[in-house]
C-alpha cells in the first residue's frame, strides 16, 4: 500500500531496463498496490491510487518511448475486480490482460479480492473504456481487455501471470502453438524452503516441451505480511536459462536481461513435427497490434546460458528470514530488536539470523555500492554520519540480547548465550528473575494461603506447570520493559522489536506457555523445523566464523523452568522428553497434518508403514498423543507470534491454517478406529511392511 514507494521502484526498474538497451520490461505481479495488500483490495481506493500511479508513469514521455512496459495492478471492468497485467508504449495502453487462473489455496486467497477471468472460457477480448485522466494523456479513449497477445513488427507475446504457470492446462502450451514466441510471466511466489527447485523445473519445462522464449519477474522482499518474496526473475529459452537473480539480496530493484536469438526459437520448433501438427489446428487468438521491433541490431553480445546455484535450505534460511527481518526494521519506524537469548538453539539460532542480516547489509554496502541501504541503516540508528566497518558495528547498533536467569538455570546456558553475544557484537545484560517470579507467587500465597511447589519438592503436576509459566510470562514481559527503555537508558530515542523463539515444531504441539517469551513482535524463525535449525547454525558456524553456534547446536534443548540436581539425568529437564516426542517425529506428524491433510486415522495408516521399526500399537499411541496434544493447545496459535514462513505450511490461526481451535480432545471415533485397526494387525500378527494381499485391509468400518 506504499504507492510512492513502490511507483518510484517500478521506475527506476524501467529507466535500468532502458539503459541495457531492453525492448520489453516486464514487472512482478500486483507490483503497484503490493501483493499482499490482501483486504485492501476490497477498496475502491485501492484500485484508484493504481490508476493514479499508472497515470504518473504514463505523463512521462520518456518512460515508455521505444519499449513494451508490463505492469502488475487491479482493475475494475463492470464492477468487477481482476487481477490485472497493463500493457503500455508511447503512453498508451495496448492492452489490459486479466489473470486466468487464481491462486487460492495455502497462503494464497485471490479469490477472495478478485475474479478470474472466464469470459467465452477465457477467450473473450472486450472494449476497455479509459478514465478522464488516461485519456487526457494522448487522448487515447478505448483499449482493449482479456486475454489476447501482443503482436509486434518482428514477433508475438503472450502473457501469463504466476498461478497460471502451475495449473495443468497452462496458457503457454496455447500461446506457443499459435506461433507465440515470447511468454511472460509477472509472478509473486512466495519463498519455500526447497521450492526454487520446482519454480525453475515449471519455467524450464515451459520452454522446453514448446520451444520459445520465458520471461519471469518474480517479487522480492517482504510484501507487509508473513511471507517473503525470494525473487530469481530469470530470462529462459528452449528450456535454458540465460539470466537469473541472485535468489536473496538487500536492494528493493533488481533487472534482469536477456539478449536473445528469435531465429533459435523458430529452428526449435520447425524441427518438432508432433508440435507443428498441433499448432495447425489450433484456433488462433486475438492479437493486439504493437509498433515496436523487439528485435534490433546491437553491439550487445547475445546471453549465454548460465550455470544454476542452487542454494541450500541452510542457506535459505540464513537470508531469507534475515532478509524479512530487515525490511521489517526499517520499515517499521523501530531502531533495532531486542532478543531473550537462552544459550539454546532456537534463540541462537535467530541471533545468527540478525548478525547474517548485519553482514548482507554491510556487503550490499560496501562491496556493491549501494547507497540506499546506507541511508536506510543510518535512519534505522538514527546517525547521519554512521559508517560500519565490520558487520559487529551494525549488530552492536541495533541489537539487545539478554540471559533472563532463574535459580534454575544452568551455568552451561549462561555461557554460552554470553559467548554468542560477544561473538556477533550484540548489547548484552544478564538479568536474574527470581525476585520478580518469587513476587507473583508471593501474591497467589497471599490471596489463597496456599505454596505451590515443583514435583520435585513434593508438588502435583498441577503446581509444577504453573509455576514453570510463571517464569516463561516474566521472561516476556521484562523483555517487553528492556525493548522500551534500554535506548532511554541510553539517551536515544526510538524502541526495540521484540523477536520471538519458538520454532514450528513447538508451536504444532503447543509446547510453549501462552504469553511467554515466544510472545513477541515478530519471530523469524516460526516457519523453521528444528532438524533444519541446528543444521543452520552449523553453517552460520562456518560462515561467519562464530563457533559459538555449531557450539549450541550440539546441545541437548532444554526449558530449564524446574529445579534440577547437578548430575542427576532424572531430575534434568529435556524438551523431547517433556513433549513425549523427538522433534524429528513432530516435523513428520506437522507435513501429514498440514500438507497432505490428514486427520487421526489416515495419519495412523501412512505411520504404519513410514515407522517400520514401531509396532502397530506404538504408532497408534504417538499418534493419538500428538492429536491430544495438538488439539488441546490449538487455542495458542490464535495468538501465535507472526512468523516468517518457511515451510510449506505454517501453524498460525490467523492465516494460514483455518481449521478450529476448539476441539473435542477425545476424539472418540477416530480414536476407536485406529484400535480397531490395531487390534486386527495383532490379531493376524501383520507386518505393515510385509507383501500381503491388503485388498481387503484395513476393514471397512
Amino acid at each position: 500500500m506504499s504507492f510512492n514507494y513502490n511507483k518510484n521502484n517500478i521506475i527506476k526498474s524501467i529507466k535500468l531496463a532502458k539503459q541495457l538497451g531492453a525492448t520489453y520490461r516486464l514487472g512482478p505481479e500486483l507490483e503497484v498496490p503490493g501483493y499482499g495488500s490482501e483486504d485492501h483490495f476490497f477498496e475502491l481506493d485501492t484500485v484508484k491510487h493504481s490508476w493514479n500511479v499508472l497515470r504518473d508513469i504514463l505523463e512521462d514521455k520518456e518512460l515508455t518511448k521505444d519499449i513494451i512496459v508490463d505492469i502488475g495492478m487491479p482493475v475494475s471492468y463492470k464492477n468487477t475486480l481482476y487481477n490485472c497485467r497493463v500493457v503500455c508504449l508511447n503512453q498508451e495502453i495496448l492492452l489490459i490482460r486479466p489473470k486466468l487462473h487464481l491462486a487460492s489455496g495455502n497462503n494464497y486467497r485471490e479469490s477472495r479480492w478478485f475474479t478470474a477471468w472466464v469470459r467465452d472460457d477465457g477467450r473473450a477480448v472486450e472494449d476497455f473504456q479509459l478514465s478522464p485522466e488516461i485519456q487526457s494523456i494522448k487522448g487515447q479513449k478505448l483499449t482493449k481487455i482479456g486475454n489476447a497477445v501482443i503482436k509486434t513488427i518482428d514477433t508475438s507475446i503472450g502473457i501469463e501471470t504466476c498461478e497460471e504457470l502451475w495449473v495443468p492446462k497452462n496458457p503457454h502450451v496455447d500461446y506457443g502453438l499459435d506461433g507465440v514466441e515470447i511468454i511472460t510471466n509477472g509472478s509473486a511466489s512466495h519463498h519455500e524452503l526447497r521450492k526454487l527447485h520446482t519454480r525453475l523445473a515449471l519455467i524450464m519445462n515451459a520452454s522446453t516441451r514448446n520451444g520459445g522464449v520465458y520471461l519471469y519477474a518474480n517479487q522480492k522482499g517482504c510484501d507487509g505480511g508473513r511471507v517473503y518474496y525470494d525473487g530469481s526473475s530469470m530470462v529462459c529459452m528452449n528450456g535454458k536459462i540465460y539470466n537469473i537473480e541472485k535468489q536473496f539480496s538487500v536492494g528493493d530493484v533488481d533487472v534482469q536481461i536477456g539478449v536473445l536469438d528469435l531465429d533459435e526459437v523458430r529452428s526449435y520448433r520447425m524441427g518438432n513435427q508432433s508440435r507443428n501438427f498441433q499448432s495447425a489446428k489450433l484456433k488462433p487468438f486475438t492479437e493486439v497490434f504493437a509498433n515496436i521491433s523487439i528485435s534490433k541490431l546491437s553491439n550487445i553480445p547475445l546471453s549465454k546460458q548460465v550455470a544454476l546455484n542452487i542454494l541450500t535450505p541452510e542457506q535459505e534460511i540464513s537470508r531469507g528470514p534475515a532478509l524479512w527481518m530487515w525490511d521489517y526494521l526499517r520499515r517499521s519506524g523501530a531502531r533495532g530488536f531486542f532478543l531473550p537469548l537462552s544459550g539454546g538453539a532456537d534463540s541462537a539460532a535467530v541471533a545468527g539470523l540478525v548478525a547474517n542480516m548485519s553482514k548482507m547489509v554491510l556487503e550490499n554496502i560496501k562491496n556493491d555500492g549501494n547507497l540506499e541501504t546506507l541511508e536506510d541503516i543510518r535512519r534505522v540508528v538514527k546517525d547521519p554520519k554512521f559508517t560500519p566497518e565490520k558487520y559487529q558495528d551494525i549488530v552492536n547498533k541495533i541489537f539487545v540480547t539478554s540471559y533472563l536467569s532463574t535459580k534454575n538455570s544452568s551455568k552451561e546456558t549462561l555461557g554460552r548465550a554470553e559467548n554468542l553475544a560477544k561473538s556477533i557484537g550484540s548489547l548484552h545484560f544478564n538479568i536474574g528473575i527470581d525476585e520478580a517470579y518469587e513476587g507473583i507467587v508471593k501474591v497467589f500465597q497471599n490471596a489463597t494461603n496456599m505454596t505451590p511447589k515443583f514435583e520435585v519438592h513434593g508438588g502435583s503436576s498441577i503446581e509444577d506447570l504453573a509455576l514453570q509459566n510463571i517464569q516463561a510470562r516474566v521472561r516476556m514481559v521484562i523483555s517487553y520493559l528492556m525493548a522500551q527503555l534500554v535506548p532511554w537508558t541510553q539517551n536515544e530515542k526510538g524502541f526495540l522489536l521484540v523477536l520471538g523463539t519458538s520454532n514450528i515444531c513447538e508451536s504444532l504441539r503447543g509446547y510453549m506457555t501462552k504469553y511467554d517469551c515466544s510472545s513477541a513482535d515478530i519471530n523469524p524463525i516460526g516457519g523453521v523445523n528444528k532438524s533444519d535449525l541446528k543444521r543452520t547454525l552449523i553453517y552460520l558456524s562456518h560462515e561467519m566464523n562464530v563457533p559459538a553456534l555449531a557450539e549450541i547446536a550440539g546441545a541437548l534443548p532444554s526449558a530449564e523452568l524446574r529445579p534440577f540436581v547437578e548430575g542427576d539425568t532424572k531430575t534434568q529437564q529435556l524438551d523431547e522428553v517433556d513433549m513425549g516426542m523427538s522433534y524429528d517425529e513432530l516435523d513428520e506428524f506437522g507435513k501429514l497434518r498440514k500438507i497432505y491433510k490428514s486427520g487421526p486415522v489416515s495419519m495412523f495408516e501412512r505411520l504404519l508403514f513410514n515407522w517400520p521399526q514401531l509396532t502397530p500399537r506404538e504408532v497408534a499411541e504417538k499418534v493419538k498423543r500428538f492429536f491430544y496434544y495438538y488439539s488441546v493447545n490449538r487455542h495458542k496459535m490464535t495468538v501465535v507470534t507472526p512468523s516468517y514462513h518457511a515451510e510449506a505450511y505454517g501453524t498460525d490461526d490467523n492465516r494460514f491454517d483455518l481449521r478450529q481451535f476448539l476441539y473435542d480432545t477425545k476424539w472418540e471415533l477416530q480414536f476407536d478406529e485406529i484400535d480397531k485397526i490395531v487390534l486386527e494387525y495383532e490379531r493376524k500378527k501383520l507386518d505393515p511392511n510385509q507383501k500381503q494381499d491388503m485388498r481387503n485391509f484395513p476393514p471397512k468400518m
